[in-house]
């Protein structure tokens, strides 16, 4: 049953990565013609969101803010449960901006989307968050 359990986690695992791809990076599809050509990056934190607040753009403020955060959720609840390698703070926390980093990279590299210097703390916290929930799941059934 385990063993089963398993093999549905790594599948939901696989398939949440393809989908956090397929919305991040490769949402209008790539071309290596373009390669390293129309990469866009921001540095200043959350200047984006300010301005969104500044012009009234509240649903597209709660759509970025809250989806950058909420994106990176179930990896860091999944990470630790396919791994007790994975299952610490800082090796999620580590994951989580790794995994956010290539992101940006390749969202630069592909030209694909903005990379954002805020993009790899809301994404740290959402995998934070998701992690919290794990730990919070674990200890509930440990009573």
């Amino acid at each position: 049953m385990k063993k089963r359990l398993m093999m549905v986690l790594y599948i939901v695992f696989g398939v949440y990565l393809l989908v956090l791809l397929k919305i991040t990076v490769f949402r209008a599809g790539i071309s290596l013609s373009n390669l390293f050509r129309n990469g866009i990056v921001i540095y200043d934190f959350f200047a984006g969101y300010l301005e969104m607040i500044r012009y009234g753009m509240f649903f597209e403020f709660i759509y970025l803010f809250v989806g950058n955060i909420i994106w990176f959720v179930p990896f860091g609840f999944l990470l630790p449960c396919l791994s007790k390698r994975f299952s610490t703070f800082p090796r999620v926390l580590l994951s989580g901006l790794f995994l956010s980093l290539v992101i940006e990279f390749l969202q630069y590299a592909f030209g694909t989307g903005i990379s954002e210097a805020d993009d790899l703390i809301l994404n740290t916290l959402g995998a934070l968050i998701g992690y919290a929930l794990y730990r919070l799941i674990h200890k509930l059934k440990r009573k």
